[in-house]
């Protein structure tokens, strides 16, 4: 069954209406095979002010790292994993701005051949700040927590629409803050047809994410650090005195020929910059964005698609 991923600006009514969509699909799967999950931050324990940035949160150093922000994250996901199936309904609630996390989400739905789709809550900017000022306001009622004042406004800076042209974010539901509850029974009704109704489509993954999570040779993350690895020790071992040339990259296969890395002309390689394209590769991967031509992702796979990589890095680079 599908993953409702509920998205929109900081306090635009996300809450409200994930409840509201929690118990109209609390009725239509009463007396099934079916269980329904609501999963948001609250649910987790998982305070606002992991999402802070600013200055006075966040010392200078780690700002860009957003530590809480990315483990607030993996909790998200962990949990979202341990419940998702053909069987289970789940309903992510949450800002979810980031459209590279609504298509991790959507490939972890597709992995496991259940559909997902975006419901999108509409609110003016206007509105959802003057919601937000109201909390802080009222910080002793019983009022969800609140943004603090910069926290708010950089969070609204980042956030990222939905793009229904795009397969992550397809198929896409709008609510705006005025639907009254008959339009929102509409919305529903409209979302379980196209998602768990008669005309639901067959999810089919794509081949990179069925093999991606193992192969024969272990776990595919070790396998790419491994990998990587030892790509950038090779060319660190045999870089020759002179800048530039050629590196052979051996592969486990015998009948295979050796890859080859063409260093940059006239200046060498070293390991801080080797090891930023290394990462930056890494990044990519682990993500899934780019692997849909890969295939089956073994050890010689990976070695090659990194070497392809850091070549076309170093041409880049000149």
């Amino acid at each position: 069954m599908p993953l409702i991923i509920v998205t929109g600006l900081p306090t635009s009514g996300k809450s409200t209406r994930a409840a509201q969509l929690h118990k109209y699909l609390s009725t239509k799967i009463v007396d099934s095979k079916y269980r329904l999950h609501l999963i948001s931050d609250d649910a987790l324990s998982i305070s606002r002010t992991v999402y802070d940035l600013s200055p006075s949160a966040v010392p200078a150093h780690t700002r860009s790292a957003n530590a809480s922000e990315k483990d607030a994250r993996a909790s998200i996901y962990g949990a979202v994993k341990r419940v998702l199936s053909d069987k289970d309904i789940v309903i992510l609630d949450g800002m979810n701005y980031i459209k590279g996390w609504r298509y991790q989400l959507h490939c972890e739905a597709k992995a496991l051949r259940t559909p997902s789709c975006i419901l999108q809550i509409g609110c003016t900017v206007d509105r959802a700040k003057q919601v937000n000022t109201e909390r802080l306001e009222n910080k002793d009622s019983k009022q969800p927590e609140a943004y603090d004042r910069s926290n708010w406004e950089n969070l609204v800076f980042r956030y990222e629409e939905p793009n229904p042209m795009t397969r992550w974010d397809s198929p896409l539901f709008t609510m705006i803050w005025e639907d009254d509850e008959a339009q929102a029974t509409k919305t529903f009704d409209s979302m379980w047809d196209a998602i768990a109704g008669e005309g639901r489509k067959i999810i089919r993954p794509n081949q990179a994410t069925e093999q991606r999570g193992r192969d024969a040779d272990g776990d595919y993350l070790y396998i790419l650090d491994k990998e990587t690895q030892d790509v950038v020790k090779r060319i660190l071992d045999q870089q020759v005195e002179d800048a530039g040339g050629e590196v052979r990259i051996p592969l486990s296969a015998p009948d295979q020929e050796d890859l080859i890395v063409e260093l940059p002309a006239g200046r060498k390689v070293g390991l801080p910059q080797l090891q930023r394209h290394r990462r930056a590769f890494m990044g990519l991967n682990r993500g899934g964005i780019g692997l849909e031509a890969v295939g089956n992702m073994a050890g010689d796979r990976l070695r090659g698609s990194f070497v392809r990589y850091l070549n076309a890095a170093f041409e880049n680079d000149e």
